[in-house]
């Protein structure tokens, strides 16, 4: 049975789709679940296709298992399933951060929970980088809050572009894509992006070489912008 019959069987509901992935809710073993399936690229060889796509979900399963090991809170990886192509995760229930500072543009923000949001999100990326590991995909979409024994906890999901460097500039990179989502989604509420920054600087163990950088990487992604 393939990813479709179970979907027609009711067993997975869509909640989901990217240009790379779908995204289901499902159970396993009584348990809450998200599938997270790659789907083939039709206009690649299938053999290539399926290479490249085992490739990605390997690296996606072991990049979580990395994230945490290093001590940042992601969902719990159930299984990996490499002829359906898909990775099976714990259901995170709770708002991502995108729609908690979405209402902070609308009704105001609540400045000691912002201060939380961006204390542990800034913590979290410093772990990742101080361990060379790069998230690769820094939205505030891809950050959720879970509710754990009434402390409301951060949890980065998506590690579909993650891989491992220590270079500083591929740490700057990570920062410039926040920066990008944060200016793009969130400029109503102030200058996030410095919050989340700050935090992050307190947290990161080496940190200089990584707050010159983006600079110039701003510049490059500026360049970008405007040849299209």
């Amino acid at each position: 049975m393939d990813i479709e019959e179970v979907v027609r069987d009711g067993s997975l509901v869509l909640l989901k789709q990217g240009a790379e992935a779908r995204v289901f809710e499902s159970n396993f073993v009584g348990r809450r679940a998200v599938v997270k399936e790659r789907f083939s690229k039709k206009y690649r060889h299938p053999t290539l296709d399926a290479k490249l796509t085992l490739k990605r979900l390997n690296a996606e399963a072991r990049c979580t298992t990395k994230a945490r090991r290093l001590g940042v809170s992601t969902p719990s990886l159930y299984a990996v399933d490499t002829v359906l192509h898909s990775l099976t995760f714990e259901f995170v229930d709770g708002p991502a951060v995108k729609d908690v500072l979405l209402e902070f543009g609308s009704n105001g923000i609540v400045e000691e929970r912002l201060d939380d949001i961006a204390m542990q999100i800034g913590a979290a990326i410093a772990k990742l980088h101080d361990g060379g590991l790069i998230h690769g995909d820094l939205t505030t979409s891809n950050m959720l809050i879970r509710n754990v024994s009434n402390q409301l906890l951060q949890v980065l999901i998506d590690f579909g572009l993650s891989f491992t460097s220590t270079l500083p500039e591929d740490k700057a990179v990570d920062l410039y894509v926040l920066e990008r989502a944060l200016l793009s989604m969130h400029s109503s509420c102030g200058n996030v992006h410095s919050w989340f920054c700050s935090f992050w600087s307190q947290s990161v163990f080496l940190f200089s070489d990584c707050l010159r950088l983006p600079v110039s990487v701003r510049q490059r992604g500026r360049k970008r912008t405007m040849v299209g």
